[in-house]
């Protein structure tokens, strides 16, 4: 997959999934700009570095317009582009509707949608003025779907964050701007570590995909190397399940 020189700024670089998309992107010669609100995400930079890649990083909130502006300038400054927004970061207060607060509700809408909402306000002149550019989101197969193991907030978040990347496909395509999302299914990554270490919670993850395994890092970042790269130009508007089957289900 081509991302040969592109530069790619990727939320939530410091995570499971977000370190591993950043290395596949820049083994893949594009030069990458992480931004988390982990200062951690400095160790992903210099691990990059070290093997020969291009990468620089910035620990900032992802729900502040002014640090976002601050950081849209910043990669300017460095690499003179933007040619495509990984919105990867994302939270998960493990709560029902009835035990959620409105506080944590908000929160959960802040950081899942609010932050995308952020990232595209800030990137989208950039690449109108460059003439393209590629935004994908990562959102979740409770982006497709009512969910009966995921709290109810944390579906709505990323049912919004769906139809938010379709209005940015459809809008933007005549700048040349291609906007698409990336729906996985259970993940294993240090985040849902725990998790997966109780048998009942791993066979109720595991039942739902007919391939019979979760996802791993490597799927959902092999998902985004192609959607970021020259071969899906033509690619606009989708949600892609990286699934194994749970949303034909």
């Amino acid at each position: 997959m081509n991302v040969q020189g592109k530069v790619v700024v990727i939320t939530g670089a410091a995570g499971g999934i977000g370190s591993v998309m950043s290395k596949r992107l820049a083994k893949n010669g594009a030069k990458v700009f992480l931004l988390d609100i982990d200062a951690s995400v400095v160790n992903v930079k210099d691990s990059i570095s070290e093997t020969g890649g291009q990468a620089e990083c910035l620990a900032i909130d992802l729900t502040s317009e002014e640090e976002w502006k601050q950081a849209g300038e910043t990669v300017i400054k460095n690499f003179g582009r933007i040619d495509v927004l990984v919105n990867n970061a994302g939270i998960n207060i493990r709560k029902n509707i009835e035990e959620m607060t409105l506080e944590e509700w908000n929160k959960m809408m802040l950081v899942n949608v609010g932050s995308v909402f952020l990232g595209c306000k800030t990137v989208l002149p950039y690449m109108r003025h460059q003439g393209g550019g590629t935004i994908i989101n990562t959102s979740s197969v409770c982006g497709l779907i009512g969910h009966k193991y995921t709290p109810e907030a944390y579906t709505a978040g990323k049912g919004a964050l769906t139809t938010l990347t379709k209005s940015i496909a459809a809008r933007y395509a005549k700048y040349g701007i291609r906007c698409n999302s990336i729906n996985p299914s259970t993940v294993e990554t240090p985040m849902t570590k725990n998790m997966l270490e109780s048998p009942e919670w791993r066979q109720e993850r595991l039942g739902e995909v007919p391939l019979g395994r979760l996802a791993t890092t490597d799927d959902v970042a092999n998902a985004v190397l192609f959607l970021a790269s020259d071969e899906a130009t033509f690619i606009n508007g989708v949600a892609l399940p990286v699934d194994g089957g749970v949303t034909c289900c």
